[in-house]
């Protein structure tokens, strides 16, 4: 996915009240070095993202995405982010991604460099992977412990549990892992027994025709497309709700999905060898939904 656009951002403070923070950003060549050797992004994985998915050119649930990007700043104790200056940089960086097909969007705010300016933040926009095989045919999954029991977030804030960070490198050795054990894809449970979510993406389940996601109360992050799907579906005349899910609870669904920004709605077809049965045409009709100008 190589990118095809970089946008660098001088943060402002979220109660600058311009209209235009044109002056506040620097294009600079996607393929050149950029960052200071210094800088706690990478040095310590210190800062914060958000994937934003592009249809033809439209970015997907921005607003979502951006009020998700603060509340995960906030958990972090980074400078509360401006939105506005962020919504422009985002729209200058659609202009960017592929006009046709899919694209996808990426912010990313640091902590900046250690022992100087802070904090640093840049855009990226770049095609997206070619989904339509796992968006038609399905993932197989397992379930990994995450290493923490359902009430550990609420006791241990310091672990920045339900903050999207840039701090991947345990969720990309799961998705290494599950691929290890014959899958695709993996589920995230907790020691005590209870259902999160995936590496990189949210899980619905539908029991009893009714479409459920674990509550955002085991350090869970809240879905953007998650909570877009819901409201669709409610619109479409199905119940959806949110629940504590022990893992017991897997085997009473007859139908699940991971969902993301870019991958959209992929049916899982077995958790841990048990098969699940795919509701193709619920599945085509989700992303087509998931497909069509959403902000």
């Amino acid at each position: 996915m190589a990118l095809r656009f970089a946008l660098v951002i001088e943060p402002v403070g979220s109660d600058d009240s311009r209209s235009d923070f044109a002056d506040t950003f620097r294009t600079i060549d996607p393929s050149a070095p950029a960052l200071s050797v210094g800088e706690l992004s990478t040095q310590r994985g210190d800062g914060i993202f958000e994937s934003i998915g592009v249809v033809d050119g439209h970015p997907q649930e921005t607003q979502a995405h951006l009020e998700r990007l603060a509340h995960s700043a906030e958990i972090c104790d980074l400078p509360a982010p401006n939105l506005e200056q962020w919504r422009q940089a985002v729209t200058i960086a659609a202009g960017h991604a592929p006009q046709q097909g899919e694209g996808v969007i990426k912010l990313i705010l640091s902590r900046g460099v250690e022992h100087g300016p802070a904090p640093t933040a840049w855009v990226t926009a770049a095609g997206a992977a070619d989904n339509t095989a796992v968006r038609e045919q399905g993932v197989r999954v397992v379930t990994l412990d995450r290493g923490y029991g359902i009430d550990t977030p609420a006791s241990a804030p310091w672990l920045l549990l339900g903050a999207k960070t840039l701090s991947y490198a345990v969720n990309m050795a799961a998705l290494r892992e599950a691929r290890r054990r014959g899958a695709d894809d993996a589920i995230f449970v907790t020691s005590d027994g209870f259902v999160l979510e995936a590496p990189t993406a949210s899980l619905i389940v539908r029991i009893d025709g009714r479409f459920v996601t674990p509550a955002p109360n085991g350090g869970i992050l809240h879905g953007t497309t998650q909570l877009s799907l819901f409201s669709h579906l409610e619109s479409e005349g199905f119940e959806t709700g949110y629940a504590t899910l022990p893992t017991t609870a897997l085997r009473d669904a007859d139908a699940a999905w991971l969902v993301s920004s870019v991958r959209l709605a992929a049916p899982i077809t077995a958790i841990d060898d048990v098969v699940f049965r795919v509701d193709a045409g619920l599945t085509a009709s989700m992303n087509r939904y998931l497909l069509s100008p959403r902000d």
